[in-house]
This record gives C-alpha cells, sequence and structure tokens, in this order.
C-alpha cells in the first residue's frame, strides 16, 4: 500500500479514505512523518475523500431506500447495529460512526434509508469527518516519528538491554547463592 499511496500520492488519499480508509490515513500520516507527503494536505484530502464517500453512499441509501440496504447480505447485521446505536445516541452517532470499525459505509447509506434529514447528515457528516481525519491522520504522523525516534536509539537501548541482562543474572545468581547457603544451613 505504501508504493500505491508514494505512486498516486494524494489522490490514493482520497480515494482510499472515499471507501474505508484508516489504514490509508494511517499510513498516509507515516509518510508525512518521513516527508513524503505533508500531513495538513493529508487531513485536508482524508476529509474530503471521507466526507464524499459518506455522501453518496447516504443519498444511495436515500433514493433507493432500504431495498439498498436488504440487497446486500454482509450489511444486514451491521445494518441493525446502526439502527440501535441512531436510536440510542442521534446525532452523536452520525459525527462518530466513522470511529467504529465496519460500520463506516453502512451508517450513511442505512441513515439515508431512515428518513435522516439530508442536511443535517451533511453537516454533521462534514463534523465527523474533520475530526477523524485530523485523529487519525495526526495518530500516523505520532507513531512513525515516535517509532523512527526508538529506531534511532535501538544501539542504545539493545546497550541498556545488555546491561539489563547481566544485572538481573547477578541478582539471580546472588538469590539463588543466598538460598542454596540457607538450604545448606539448614540441613546441617
Amino acid at each position: 500500500m505504501e508504493e500505491f499511496l508514494s505512486r498516486w500520492g494524494y489522490v490514493a488519499i482520497v480515494v482510499g479514505t472515499f471507501f474505508e480508509g484508516e489504514s490509508v490515513l494511517l499510513l498516509a500520516g507515516a509518510l508525512a512523518s518521513r516527508g513524503t507527503f505533508s500531513l495538513p494536505l493529508v487531513i485536508l484530502t482524508a476529509f474530503v475523500g471521507s466526507v464524499s464517500g459518506d455522501q453518496v453512499w447516504f443519498h444511495l441509501g436515500h433514493r433507493f431506500g432500504r431495498p439498498f440496504v436488504e440487497k446486500r447480505p454482509r450489511w444486514q447485521v451491521r445494518a441493525s447495529r446502526v439502527q440501535t446505536f441512531a436510536a440510542r445516541y442521534g446525532d452523536w452517532f452520525v459525527v462518530g460512526f466513522r470511529f467504529i470499525y465496519g460500520l463506516r459505509t453502512v451508517s450513511p447509506a442505512v441513515l439515508g434509508t431512515s428518513g435522516y434529514p439530508a442536511r443535517k447528515f451533511n453537516v454533521l457528516n462534514a463534523v465527523g469527518a474533520a475530526l477523524w481525519s485530523v485523529t487519525f491522520g495526526t495518530l500516523g504522523y505520532a507513531l512513525a516519528a515516535s517509532l523512527e525516534r526508538v529506531l534511532h536509539r535501538a544501539g542504545r537501548i539493545e546497550e541498556l538491554a545488555l546491561v539489563a541482562v547481566v544485572l538481573a543474572a547477578i541478582v539471580v545468581g546472588i538469590t539463588w547463592r543466598k538460598r542454596r547457603a540457607v538450604i545448606d544451613t539448614k540441613r546441617h
């Protein structure tokens, strides 16, 4: 996927986030930490892809109704979960559905079939997409930057680990000798 993103750039981020996208966005954020992409542009393109994809699914659900969802057997269990979450959390669910694994694509379609107001969906979807894009883009960036620092210090870490193992061996050896001496004393 790294090669795909590197080759197609920001277009790949838009396409990847149009569909599900967490892995695409995390990797794009990681590549931004290495200088391949600009983090603000990664976040912006992920936002555009995410909002666009969800709008398409919402309007397909709105246009074709329940049969659109029912024709997709793999969506049935998820559709039930979406309805439960939407009833329980209302507008908060619309903002946060993309953070719930496996519900990103089906949620807008189910909401579209349910008569949820399109204008309200547009606004809340944009808010959710902004939060999601910033969160996962920044998370990918931060994780990659942290890993890079750890790998740079790996030689030092290996040295410290070796010292810790030697010290642990000495402590275990001393402890074993003391216990052995106690056992030998009790025998005599």
